[in-house]
């Protein structure tokens, strides 16, 4: 299994990518991996070239370029060129945290869609209280959904999360303002009457509130909702760490419990911490295009790698190119 990562892209590139790339590297003997970036750079913390090799560009996708002007003019930037690997056969899927925007551009203009798949989908799998986790689709690929992309989406992560996460009838919720059917704005309305009729385990309406609860296994809805979603769960999760370890930290008497507590407070931070699933895919590309998080560490680029090699070994990509064929005969 051959797989290309954009060593150039994210906020501790190249050093986090490229420890990521080894120990992937290190854990799974299957896999061989590209590593597209600065060759002298790469090279400052590459220590084991075993099943990893380079190819070089100086050429960089910033956070602040705009998407789609990058992607096509900058041909020769990490990102792209590691796009171009899966196109060109050369890799089985690619994995970047860099401009999120411009990742996606690529996945569409370079890997290229599905057939049958109208818009792809941007998927993190988000922590629960019970650790199970939970995919939410769309974070943002497309902001101006109709009711037959929320089908799709929901199809889509249905299989992803029965064929990688091992869920066994997956079930999917349709994210809304209540629990009720006809509930809703006129999207909302509409994609549940598809959703109902649809080959997926589907649970009806889904409020934001029961999500970390672990009310379903796949959340759907549209771009501009999703990303709210996953911004307020981040910010929200950011902040209440913030005021704990405030209040851990105001006195003697509570410094003294927080030495006590640290190890269980660690814990449940990294349970939820969304890198530890791995980065968020792109759904609906004719290969595995993963996007890891911008702050990502060696850990994190780890875990994208492997959910990566996951989707490849399961032929995510295919299930789901038969289920969409299926679902429109």
């Amino acid at each position: 299994m051959r797989l290309a990562l954009d060593a150039m892209g994210g906020d501790h590139a190249p050093k986090e990518v490229v420890l990521g790339a080894m120990k992937a590297i290190q854990t799974y003997k299957d896999i061989n991996i590209t590593l597209v970036g600065d060759e002298a750079k790469i090279k400052e913390y590459l220590t084991n070239n075993e099943r990893i090799s380079i190819i070089h560009t100086e050429e960089v996708i910033l956070g602040t370029d705009e998407p789609v002007r990058a992607v096509r003019r900058k041909k020769n930037s990490s990102m792209v060129l590691a796009a171009q690997q899966v196109a060109d056969g050369n890799a089985d899927g690619c994995i970047s945290a860099g401009n999120t925007g411009a990742l996606m551009a690529a996945g569409l203009f370079v890997v290229g869609r599905i057939d049958g798949i109208e818009r792809p989908a941007l998927a993190p799998t988000l922590p629960t209280i019970g650790g199970e986790g939970f995919l939410l689709l769309d974070v943002g690929a497309n902001v101006d959904a109709k009711p037959e992309h929320l089908l799709q989406n929901a199809i889509m992560g249905s299989i992803y999360c029965e064929k990688v996460r091992g869920v066994a009838k997956p079930r999917v919720g349709l994210l809304n303002i209540g629990t009720e059917e006809k509930k809703g704005n006129d999207l909302a309305k509409q994609a549940f009457d598809l959703l109902q009729n649809a080959d997926i385990n589907f649970i009806g309406n889904i409020e934001a509130r029961d999500l970390l609860d672990g009310v379903c296994d796949v959340a759907v809805t549209d771009g501009f909702t999703g990303n709210m979603v996953l911004k307020t769960i981040e910010g929200t999760a950011l902040s209440v760490f913030k005021m704990l370890k405030t209040a851990l930290y105001s006195s003697l008497r509570t410094k003294l419990a927080a030495a006590v507590l640290k190890p269980d407070l660690m814990e449940l931070k990294t349970k939820m911490d969304y890198s530890e699933y791995g980065g968020a895919g792109l759904f609906g590309l004719k290969a595995p295009v993963i996007k890891a998080h911008g702050s990502s560490d060696a850990n994190s680029i780890f875990n994208a790698i492997r959910q990566a090699r996951e989707m490849v070994e399961k032929e995510v990509t295919g299930t789901i190119k038969s289920a969409v064929e299926k679902e429109t005969v």
